[in-house]
């Protein structure tokens, strides 16, 4: 995992680069237009979110958000998790949904949020967005259960994006990074307003090659937004590019 400079997600709709965002964002209780210009800044292909509002009417506020990006949120039965996606209207969807991971009542609902997703003129990719458990015995199981669910196949590269809930010498990011690589390195990024531990992670297949980009975030809207600072990569696409006809 290199640094590059790329303050866009790959300059118009013929790039195979397409940036996945990932981004606690505390059920919007925060500043939300500090978060706004975050995100805008970020320009993600994919934003992967976590602590979303959960409650059973709470989409309209999701959609609205995505809608103020210039985002698209495919919506759908989510189980009162706080896991989705919102993707950029460059980005074909082919097949979305969310599911559930068990928990002990009355514990916070967990779950994820998936999506089969493609550039134009590429080969399919699967993005997954996750929030695992506070308690640790949990979230190996968690983890374990993602990796070996039907939605993330076997037939597609694939990015797990999400709040893990412990640093990179817990058994659940091993599980999660199972072949697929923790690409944005030793990046702190709780609390957003002095960040002293790295819980948020992106694993990527390496046949992405995913790279960091550098870009400018303002520091007092990554700590006004959330309590998370986001995390980002971009991922080239161009080995699975399809030939022209």
């Amino acid at each position: 995992m290199t640094d590059h400079v790329e303050p866009a997600p790959g300059g118009g709709s013929g790039s195979s680069l397409l940036r996945v965002v990932s981004y606690n964002v505390r059920a919007f209780k925060d500043d939300t237009d500090a978060l706004r210009r975050v995100i805008s800044t970020l320009q993600p292909d994919v934003l992967c979110l976590q602590e979303v509002p959960r409650h059973p009417f709470s989409g309209h506020r999701i959609a609205d958000f995505a809608a103020s990006l210039g985002l698209f949120w495919g919506g759908g039965h989510r189980g009162r998790m706080s896991t989705t996606l919102l993707t950029a209207l460059r980005v074909d969807v082919l097949d979305s949904g969310h599911r559930n991971l068990p928990v002990r009542r009355p514990d916070e609902p967990r779950g994820y949020a998936f999506a089969r997703l493609r550039l134009p003129g590429h080969l399919p990719i699967t993005a997954v967005s996750v929030h695992l458990s506070l308690r640790p015995a949990e979230r190996p199981h968690h983890a374990a259960l993602l990796r070996r669910s039907a939605e993330l196949g076997e037939d597609s590269p694939l990015v797990i994006a999400g709040d893990i809930n412990e640093t990179h010498q817990g058994n659940a990011w091993t599980e999660l990074s199972r072949d697929l690589e923790d690409a944005n390195g030793d990046v702190l990024t709780f609390p957003s307003s002095a960040p002293v531990k790295r819980i948020d992670a992106i694993f990527a297949s390496p046949a992405l090659k995913p790279v960091r980009p550098q870009i400018a975030l303002e520091e007092a809207d990554l700590v006004a937004a959330t309590d998370h600072r986001p995390l980002y990569l971009d991922l080239d696409l161009g080995a699975l590019r399809l030939p022209q006809a």
